[in-house]
């Protein structure tokens, strides 16, 4: 693979203490020459169900009134050939013992997020990853993962990732997509049916990418990517 992509990241109930068992990383990630005309059918999209164009795509957001809006988002992903979703599932955050690795949660946590990404990076290509804004911390947070990232794939050049950056989901259709869809494979793995209007993107999900959403896919699958991460001596320090 080569050429140059846009990665755009976000997560689940990733903090240690959130009374949260399952927590989900995942990414969309699309070739750099797409990213324009994706951000305006998502656009059309939004205008066609009749939502001003920079209404915020969200998992909270979704309802009963607004379903047949977040399912054509949703149908959408699948009909383009150049969006591609990969997720990392922790099934129960509740097991892990990270004193017993000698790690905290933090480390933990960037150990997760290459594990995630790992299996989009390849070495003859070139990314722009973006993480959503969400606190004071993400600067920080930007650089060490973006020093992690490097090591772990001998680019110490940047020349493979040479971009990690922080945007506002408002300002990014694609990220408000990979909202959604992490929020669609983070109720299917809860395993809840609070919401009949989110229970029904889940279902839609199954039918069109044919996986449980629930298990490990093919590592080569480029559609929807799933990695469900096991507490086990060989992968609590982060090796899949």
């Amino acid at each position: 693979m080569t050429g140059s992509f846009n990665i755009y990241c976000d997560e689940s109930c990733h903090l240690e203490h959130d009374q949260q068992n399952v927590m989900v990383l995942g990414a969309v990630w699309c070739p750099l020459e797409k990213v324009d005309e994706i951000n305006v059918r998502i656009r059309e999209i939004k205008a066609k169900h009749g939502l001003a164009t920079d209404f915020e795509i969200k998992w909270v957001k979704v309802s009963p009134g607004q379903l047949p809006f977040y399912r054509e988002v949703l149908d959408y992903f699948f009909d383009d050939d150049a969006l591609h979703f990969r997720a990392l599932i922790v099934p129960d955050k509740s097991v892990l013992r990270h004193e017993d690795y000698a790690q905290t949660h933090d480390e933990w946590y960037y150990k997760m997020y290459f594990d995630m990404l790992k299996g989009i990076l390849h070495p003859q290509a070139r990314y722009h990853i973006y993480l959503d804004y969400k606190d004071t911390r993400g600067a920080s947070k930007v650089a060490r993962l973006h020093s992690i990232l490097c090591n772990n794939m001998y680019d110490f050049s940047r020349r493979i990732i040479s971009r990690v950056q922080l945007v506002r989901s408002h300002e990014v259709e694609i990220l408000q997509l990979a909202d959604l869809l992490i929020g669609v494979i983070s109720y299917a793995n809860r395993d809840l049916d609070s919401s009949e209007a989110k229970l029904h993107l889940p279902h839609r999900m199954r039918e069109r990418s044919q996986y449980a959403l629930t298990r490990t896919t093919l590592l080569q699958e480029e559609k929807v990517n799933l990695f469900r991460w096991r507490a086990n001596a060989r992968a609590h320090d982060g090796s899949a």
